[in-house]
């Protein structure tokens, strides 16, 4: 069994900082890519970023230069700094991991309400 745990979400003011955090835990043997989606109402789940095991970021264009993805291999752990927050970030934010145990598998966590709104 594999669980993944978000917490960081919350309201924040435009312009605000926020700083999501995942951990992984259960029988792991290794974690290859993790990553944070987004899904706002009426619309689609969309990768906001992601980050290899050897530290290689991408980003969706809308968060380049605010956003900023790192991991911690030692602790499961990925997080997501999002600086500069607009109204158009709120959504439900999902943690998401590929992780190998037996085989390769797609794990996701429960999800984090951001709300930006004055």
């Amino acid at each position: 069994q594999v669980q993944l745990v978000e917490s960081g979400g919350g309201l924040v003011q435009p312009g605000g900082s926020l700083r999501l955090s995942c951990a992984a835990s259960g029988s792991i043997r290794s974690i290859h890519v993790m990553g944070w989606y987004r899904q706002a109402p009426g619309k689609e789940r969309e990768l906001v970023a992601s980050i290899t095991s050897s530290g290689s970021t991408n980003y969706v264009d809308g968060v380049k230069g605010r956003f900023t993805i790192s991991r911690d291999n030692s602790k499961n752990t990925v997080y997501l700094q999002m600086n500069s927050l607009k109204p158009e970030d709120t959504a439900v934010y999902y943690c998401n991991a590929r992780i190998f145990i037996i085989v390769l598998s797609d794990y996701w966590g429960q999800g984090t309400q951001v709300t930006v709104s004055s």
